[in-house]
């Protein structure tokens, strides 16, 4: 087949089908975006499927990073309904990068708020030790996966032009209430509500959080879900004209000096998530769920809430707070003022505290301490 040529996908699909005698796999990458080019393919797909490709020893995988259009592959009505089955691939998760760097627990985190757990980013890590270091040498090269996969993705999923570069653009420097993106991303409210239904529901590029505490809340806070894309929003885009022009270093003289103060409110998601995959635990109560708590005005936040549901629970089962600095310990000052938002969050003035460090504990008054370590054994499978 190297050198032939079809007018059709339903010619193309039949000859390769015919080459087929061995077990074989047969990949189609970004199909969304090749839908979006030819819809006709699907149906092309499907008919290639039922009369050749299903009678040859052949696996058929179909890929595509807009999970919102690739679980509708296989809904009903559409052509390759009952003949597909769904198979989401995760990205590496902390402790397969602490497997795949070699490193311990910190170096791990923070290498994930970095690369996302992205095998072609991660792989790139090699013999840096540090995020800066790591992050100074991509950017050296316009051309690193550091740099350009950023770019791809929104090239794939957002054309240049398309509202949704703008509002995640707007998300990505730190936005996450819906007058604030309105304003960076200068949309008028119906149009920016549209595209954050989109960008959440549909892409699933964003994640729409509330507070979470025995008070109703209707209050919403937007993030980036990914933790590269979230890196690269931030310091990557902006920059990009620099880093063409072979000024790379200057958004790593950013990065770095960024990066303590950016790093602080990157890792609670991550936090987040890891004390989610240690439930059930006694020292948790009867938590099955773990958000972030917020008023309406701002005044008081809180990094960790535990209850046994994700909306207006009957209790609180916890209170948390994350303090992940390079070598100041989670003190007594820190449980004070824990201890002080607890009272402010509906519900939890007498649920446990739950304190978490970077660089340890002077305070032994909490009712669960969590380290570094304790985060990266959630992720063990």
């Amino acid at each position: 087949m190297r050198d032939a040529s079809f007018t059709s996908w339903e010619g193309l699909l039949a000859a390769l089908a015919g080459g087929i005698d061995e077990p074989s796999v047969v990949v189609v990458d970004e199909l969304p975006w090749l839908l979006q080019a030819d819809p006709a393919f699907e149906g092309a797909l499907q008919t290639a499927w039922d009369r050749h490709l299903s009678r040859r020893p052949v696996m058929l995988v179909l890929l595509g990073s807009d999970l919102g259009m690739m679980s509708l592959l296989g809904s009903y009505g559409r052509p390759l309904y009952g003949r597909v089955r769904e198979m989401i691939l995760d990205p590496l998760t902390p402790y397969d990068l602490a497997e795949l760097l070699d490193v311990g627990a910190i170096p791990a985190l923070e290498a994930h708020l970095v690369t996302g757990g992205f095998p072609r980013i991660a792989q790139e890590w090699s013999s840096d030790r540090s995020v800066t270091d790591f992050v100074r040498r991509q950017l050296s090269d316009s051309t690193s996966p550091l740099v350009v996969v950023g770019e791809r993705v929104l090239n794939a999923e957002f054309p240049v032009g398309l509202l949704a570069r703008e509002v995640l653009l707007a998300v990505g420097s730190g936005h996450a209430a819906f007058s604030r993106i309105r304003d960076r991303a200068g949309l008028s409210e119906g149009s920016l509500a549209r595209t954050l239904r989109v960008l959440t529901d549909d892409k699933r590029v964003l994640v729409a959080q509330r507070p979470l505490s025995t008070k109703r809340s209707r209050a919403v806070h937007y993030r980036v879900a990914d933790g590269y894309l979230r890196f690269w929003l931030r310091f990557i885009a902006p920059g990009m004209e620099q880093v063409l022009r072979g000024r790379g270093d200057l958004v790593a003289a950013e990065v770095a000096a960024e990066w303590p103060r950016w790093r602080g409110g990157a890792i609670e998601p991550l936090v987040r998530a890891s004390v989610a995959r240690m439930l059930p635990d006694q020292r948790f109560g009867d938590a099955r769920h773990v958000g972030s708590y917020w008023s309406r005005t701002a005044d008081v936040e809180v990094d960790l809430i535990g209850a046994d549901g994700p909306a207006a629970p009957a209790t609180v089962n916890f209170v948390g707070s994350v303090k992940w600095r390079d070598s100041a310990p989670f003190a007594r000052a820190d449980l004070r003022a824990l201890a002080a938002a607890a009272d402010q969050v509906p519900g939890g003035a007498s649920a446990p505290l739950v304190g978490v460090s970077r660089s340890g504990f002077s305070t032994d008054e909490l009712d669960v301490a969590l380290t570094a370590d304790d985060l990266l054994r959630a992720w063990v499978a």
